[in-house]
């Protein structure tokens, strides 16, 4: 009996902070950033079926946009070809909003891209450690930027040059191995605690918000 009472108040709880993220979120997107192995895409789609949200990957919407594979867009065309095309996508994405959007580990380096999401999305960040991305990311062999004799090297100095940018998010959450149900609540959590606290985000659109005036309300939690 006590089981079912916990359990039943568990449903509310969740429920509730489900009703109180989309009535504040409105018609923006929720949009995950973080580097390759972050676990964007599978804790994107958790998360979506616990807020009942659509869920869209935009690197999913750009290779059926260049009708080829992000592998193959960098080898014929290189990544500045490939972040064009990506920051033009994801903009187009963004109009679609409620939403949850996984981007490539690079989206958020460019500032237009930057300024898009800060006027029509949340950020959540997930965040890793070095050794969990490169334990994740070395189980395919389907990473561009990995394509070297020193992948780790390589993703240290992804880490190095990315970590800033991305702590410009609104909210985050540590991406380590525990179940991922842990990580989608405890992003459930921390989106209801920002958006609770947030600024008219009616205001966002009119003054066009970016990264230099865009207030941070959060910092990621250990584990």
């Amino acid at each position: 009996m006590r089981l079912a009472v916990k359990h039943k108040a568990a449903q509310k709880k969740s429920r509730h902070r489900r009703e109180l993220i989309l009535s504040k979120l409105g018609d923006r997107s929720i949009v995950l950033v973080g580097l390759m192995g972050a676990g964007k895409t599978v804790i994107g789609r958790m998360l979506s079926k616990r807020l009942k949200l659509p869920f869209v990957d935009a690197d999913q919407e750009i290779e059926t946009a260049a009708g080829m594979s992000i592998k193959d867009i960098f080898s014929e065309h290189g990544e500045a070809y490939f972040r064009d095309g990506e920051r033009k996508v994801i903009k187009r994405i963004l109009d679609n909003g409620p939403q949850i959007l996984a981007t490539g580990g690079g989206a958020v380096m460019n500032k237009q891209t930057r300024d898009a999401i800060a006027i029509r999305g949340i950020t959540l960040w997930l965040k890793a450690d070095l050794n969990i991305l490169m334990e994740r990311v070395s189980r395919k062999n389907t990473r561009p930027l990995l394509q070297t004799d020193n992948p780790r090297a390589v993703m240290k100095k992804l880490l190095d040059e990315r970590y800033p940018i991305y702590g410009l998010s609104d909210v985050s959450v540590i991406s380590r191995n525990v179940q991922k149900r842990t990580i989608v609540t405890e992003a459930v959590v921390n989106l209801c605690e920002y958006l609770c606290h947030e600024e008219d985000p009616s205001a966002n659109a009119s003054s066009q918000k970016t990264d230099k005036d865009k207030p941070r309300k959060q910092k990621p939690k250990s584990p």
